[in-house]
């Protein structure tokens, strides 16, 4: 049996040993999602960078990320974590929607015209080239007339 199957079995003999305990202890606690792994990326990166700076303050910064993702980890208020994680991960895609949209008006700019509606400032487009045409808003419905 070769160095790697007998380290696996060895794995596999102490993860039943360890791994029962450790769902004992978590159970009924929030554990991981995203809003503990971005904290503790976050921290990672602040650390990696005071090593690098020398920065006293970035260390205590980290410091201070890791142990508030251990306690949300170990939190038997799963209510309220939840909450939390929603509102992030609700501002986080919001975020990342509006500058994919950005980008990809950035990339479209010489096909298209972007603007806005004038009522709900919805962002829209034409085609250029194709003069003035009466658009429909696809949100509000407000009717207008726009140049393309």
């Amino acid at each position: 049996m070769s160095f790697w199957n007998q380290f696996k079995n060895w794995l596999r003999g102490a993860a039943a040993k360890v791994f029962p305990a450790i769902r004992r202890f978590m159970s009924g606690r929030y554990g991981v999602d995203q809003l503990s792994l971005h904290l503790l990326i976050t921290g990672i990166v602040f650390y990696l960078v005071s090593l690098f700076t020398g920065s006293y303050a970035l260390s205590l910064v980290s410091t201070a990320l890791y142990i508030y993702t251990g306690w949300r980890m170990l939190s038997r208020n799963t209510a309220g974590r939840a909450m939390e994680n929603s509102r992030y991960m609700s501002f986080f895609y919001g975020t990342k929607q509006k500058g994919r949209q950005l980008l990809l008006r950035q990339k479209n700019r010489k096909e298209y015209k972007y603007f806005r509606c004038p009522k709900c400032r919805a962002i829209l487009r034409l085609k250029r080239g194709s003069g003035t045409m009466h658009v429909t808003c696809g949100k509000c419905k407000h009717q207008f007339d726009q140049k393309a």
